[in-house]
């Protein structure tokens, strides 16, 4: 029992960070790269509105923001829940993959970034959380 609820804890966990890393990436894209002009993405109907407007370069940070924000939160899961490590970081690419379809069922980005995005974002960005998980632990600790 106590190995299911640190395994939770973790995915909670994770799921927290790896959203915080999310919205920051989305809030500093527009920073970075400027919405097309005439272009409303502070509402949901907005973006649904302007998605039309946007070009390839548009998509950078919101596939960023998804694939690192999985990557970020899968490996803070698996560090969490070293016991089920790759279950936590799983169940986190699985928990932010629901969220990516949800996504693309509800914005009509291109097809192209909806396929890029469902199959690269999530899944293989958990991975690579546990991936870099099993680095951290690795990584021999500098003594005094």
């Amino acid at each position: 029992m106590a190995t299911v609820l640190r395994v939770l804890l973790a995915v909670v966990v994770g799921l927290v960070v790896g959203s915080v890393v999310n919205m920051a990436l989305i809030m500093v894209s527009g920073k970075v790269i400027a919405p097309p002009p005439g272009a409303d993405v502070t509402t949901v109907e907005g973006l649904k509105a302007s998605l039309h407007l946007f070009e390839p370069r548009h998509f950078i940070f919101p596939f960023l923001a998804h694939a690192l924000g999985t990557v970020v939160g899968a490996c803070v899961a698996a560090l969490l829940a070293p016991r089920k490590s790759a279950v936590a970081a799983y169940i986190v690419g699985g928990l932010f993959l629901l969220g990516g379809i949800a996504n693309v069922v509800m914005l009509p980005a291109p097809a192209w970034f909806s396929t890029t995005d469902l199959l690269f974002a999530y899944i293989p960005a958990a991975w690579l959380g546990l991936f870099l998980k099993e680095r951290i632990q690795r990584r021999p600790s500098s003594g005094t």
